[in-house]
């Protein structure tokens, strides 16, 4: 189930519209400008042309990516609280519109150390569940590529967010190729790629793994830089790409681009197009 990040100027609905257009099977949102704290609450009638374009472009699985400014490992009291308040919000528009996951970078200590920031992580979605209780939508944390002081780039903190959440049954993961390679999983070779999985299993547990962003990379193994590239103009290469969108294991999960685009989108079309081709090669 491939497809790719799709903006939402215009309405939220017009991510599935743009997504149609250029062969998208699945899309990834924001839910809201992620340039800003505040947005107006979602209208009946924004949820009901959002579901009417689902059913009219087919587009049936939509996941949602919270807004960048949000650091819910803030040692700063008031930026935590302002950050709780608007993931609340975004879960709260999930909910609403009927999208299953939420994915979420979970967060940076900012000094504060990477024990206190995990801790932190975990309290801020204590919170955000306590304040969401009953909603069938899902946080997905997102693996990160570990720049600066962000976490969530080893399985291991992604294992102890896990064990520090009191409702963890709610909680799931999503997996960034781009991310991965740069916090130092070389998924390059048939090895490291299983060896990779394994430790996910092994930490974590894969069967919480519910959604993919498919990403190449511009920087080198374990560079800690998060830089997105074009699906084999990067340093993934095409071969990564073919054995994991190969991967019974993952079959049927959605599983999107955030490569660079241009407003036509056409970038999208071709990476698209390549990733279809490396799934149909390994599949004659």
């Amino acid at each position: 189930m491939l497809g790719a990040h799709m903006p939402i100027t215009g309405g939220l609905h017009m991510a599935l519209v743009r997504g149609r257009e250029v062969g998208c099977d699945c899309v990834q949102i924001f839910t809201k400008s992620a340039r800003q704290w505040n947005a107006k609450p979602l209208s009946d009638d924004e949820v009901k042309e959002f579901k009417k374009q689902q059913k009219e472009t087919g587009i049936q699985m939509v996941i949602a990516h919270d807004s960048y400014l949000l650091n819910l490992g803030a040692p700063d009291k008031t930026l935590r609280q302002k950050s709780i308040a608007a993931f609340i919000d975004e879960l709260e528009r999930c909910e609403k519109l009927g999208v299953p996951y939420l994915v979420t970078h979970p967060g940076a200590h900012v000094g504060a150390g990477e024990d206190e920031g995990l801790k932190a992580i975990a309290d801020s979605i204590n919170q955000a569940h306590k304040a969401c209780a009953g909603y069938s939508v899902k946080i997905a944390l997102e693996n990160t590529a570990g720049q600066g002081t962000t976490l969530g780039y080893t399985f291991q903190q992604l294992a102890r967010i896990f064990e520090l959440v009191t409702e963890n049954s709610r909680l799931r993961i999503c997996f960034d190729t781009e991310h991965a390679y740069a916090a130092g999983y070389d998924i390059t070779t048939p090895e490291g790629y299983e060896r990779t999985f394994d430790e996910l299993d092994r930490y974590v547990g894969i069967k919480w793994l519910v959604a993919f962003h498919l990403n190449d990379s511009k920087k080198p193994l374990n560079s800690r830089v998060d830089r997105h590239e074009h699906i084999g103009k990067g340093e993934l290469g095409l071969d990564t790409f073919a054995r994991l969108l190969n991967d019974p294991r993952f079959s049927g999960l959605p599983m999107c681009l955030e490569t660079p685009k241009g407003p036509d989108l056409k970038e999208d079309v071709e990476n698209l197009a390549v990733l279809r081709q490396l799934f149909k090669d390994s599949n004659v």
